[in-house]
């Protein structure tokens, strides 16, 4: 393993130092030298290159060394660039380049393009097109931007349910090339409506007379075209396919979806709930620096006001018990620790608890053993801390047993609430239909630092005799 971890950081490097060395040969226009190093890469590796050109030299010296790339590897190169960076190769290339690169693209990478392009554009390319693709694109344009229709191709094999093995075979020969996937065909009666579906390797070791409704699986997984992408994605990670056929309300196939096509969409839901997680509100596709100013601060602030807010009960809460923290000033400089703990453990749970929804292990009718878990795990490591800060408050800091059972005490309590809260919350939330990831760091932060003043100062006062 190490060895193959050296190998992967020496590829690494050396593309480093190649693409440094192409943007050193298009900046002094040695253009020749600097395709002949661009195509000793693959298209994903190039469109990376393209992307470091268009950053470091910009738009014009992109394009040229884009229209020097042999057409079929300039097609498959701009379907692996960013959305932003296709534009900006459009802006500067031909109306004739852009419709051959379009007309070349795979159907969901076509759509893809389309869906960002300047209307006007778009209705040239689209001018130019078949009628029955034109349409078929068209409804294609119309889904919303969240729903299975827009990630969906129509690039299948179909197959009807009364063709033998031999027939389907030979269909799969002529139409393969142009579909997204052979391994897993999709069998029609008639019309359009999905019957069941058929895998490649049964096709291949079943007799050439066998009927395709003898081998056919009735039993399949498929969505509807108007599902959330984040349901899809659900079921993606939950039964491992390649692709999932996507029907309309009357259960006609409509088209299928990829797992190539669903990976940017399973990322992009990862990156949201990591936000949230953080107390970052933003439901825009916009990368962060091209995002502006106030954008920023809008996906941000409204957190902070909570949490100051939050702050601020907890300064009123610590008021409240002035007399305390007079008598026993002491008392001030474990507060930090206790609350920072509380803090820390919610987080923990709330984390396990998220993900453990996110990947399907955990339900909501798992509430009371998910309960019953943490208030055993919280217990333990609530006991366990406080041991060791008894041991420090009594050894290190020579406090009186007084203040160390105040302190190990408010610890068990806290760890508890934190870990029963950063559980509970989540599956709350979900319940109630918001996003778990909302309930995580800052939220239960706030709750625990709120909590951890009251019950520290109501313990300080029963052990050390003070009247509130």
């Amino acid at each position: 393993m190490a060895d193959i971890s050296m190998d992967n950081d020496a590829k690494n490097q050396q593309f480093d130092e190649d693409v440094e060395k192409i943007v050193e040969l298009l900046d002094e226009k040695s253009y020749f030298k600097a395709r002949d190093a661009i195509l000793k890469y693959n298209a994903v590796d190039i469109s990376e290159i393209l992307e470091e050109v268009l950053e470091e030299l910009g738009v014009e010296k992109t394009i040229i060394i884009f229209r020097m790339l042999p057409k079929d590897v300039s097609v498959e190169v701009f379907s692996h660039l960013p959305s932003d960076d296709q534009v900006a190769i459009v802006h500067g290339i031909t109306d004739r380049e852009i419709t051959y690169i379009i007309d070349e693209l795979d159907f969901d990478d076509k759509i893809d393009v389309l869906e960002e392009l300047p209307a006007n554009i778009v209705d040239k390319i689209l001018e130019s097109t078949p009628k029955e693709e034109r349409k078929l694109i068209n409804t294609f344009l119309n889904y919303p931007d969240t729903c299975a229709g827009s990630l969906m191709t129509p690039d299948y094999i179909s197959l009807q349910e009364t063709m033998t093995v031999a027939e389907a075979l030979a269909h799969i020969k002529s139409e393969g090339m142009d579909s997204e996937t052979v391994y897993t065909c999709y069998v029609k009666r008639g019309g359009r409506k999905l019957e069941g579906i058929v895998s490649l390797r049964s096709l291949v070791i079943a007799d050439d007379d066998t009927k395709i409704y003898d081998l056919m699986n009735t039993d399949y997984v498929y969505v509807n075209v108007y599902d959330d992408q984040e349901e899809v994605a659900e079921s993606f990670k939950k039964y491992g396919f390649l692709a999932i056929p996507v029907v309309d309300n009357e259960h006609r196939l409509v088209g299928i979806i990829t797992v190539d096509d669903i990976l940017p969409v399973i990322e992009e839901e990862a990156s949201e709930d990591m936000e949230r997680m953080a107390g970052v509100i933003d439901d825009s596709d916009t990368e962060y620096l091209d995002q502006g100013v106030f954008r920023h601060v809008g996906n941000r602030l409204p957190w902070l006001i909570f949490m100051n807010i939050s702050a601020m009960i907890t300064g009123a809460i610590l008021v409240r018990f002035e007399a305390v923290l007079a008598q026993v000033i002491v008392l001030v400089s474990y507060l930090p620790l206790l609350m920072s703990t509380g803090g820390n453990s919610g987080s923990q749970a709330s984390t396990l608890i998220i993900r453990g929804m996110a990947t399907d292990e955990i339900d909501l009718k798992d509430v009371l053993k998910v309960t019953w878990k943490e208030f055993r795990v919280s217990i333990i490591l609530g006991v366990s801390l406080s041991l060791i800060n008894m041991a420090k408050v009594l050894i290190i800091d020579r406090e009186s047993m007084a203040i160390a059972l105040t302190v190990a005490i408010s610890m068990v309590i806290i760890v508890i609430f934190a870990k029963l809260l950063g559980s509970l919350l989540p599956m709350a939330a979900k319940k109630l239909g918001i996003d778990p990831a909302l309930m995580a760091n800052p939220m239960i932060s706030s709750l625990t630092d709120m909590f951890s003043t009251v019950v520290y100062m109501l313990i300080a006062a029963m052990f050390l005799g003070i009247a509130l």
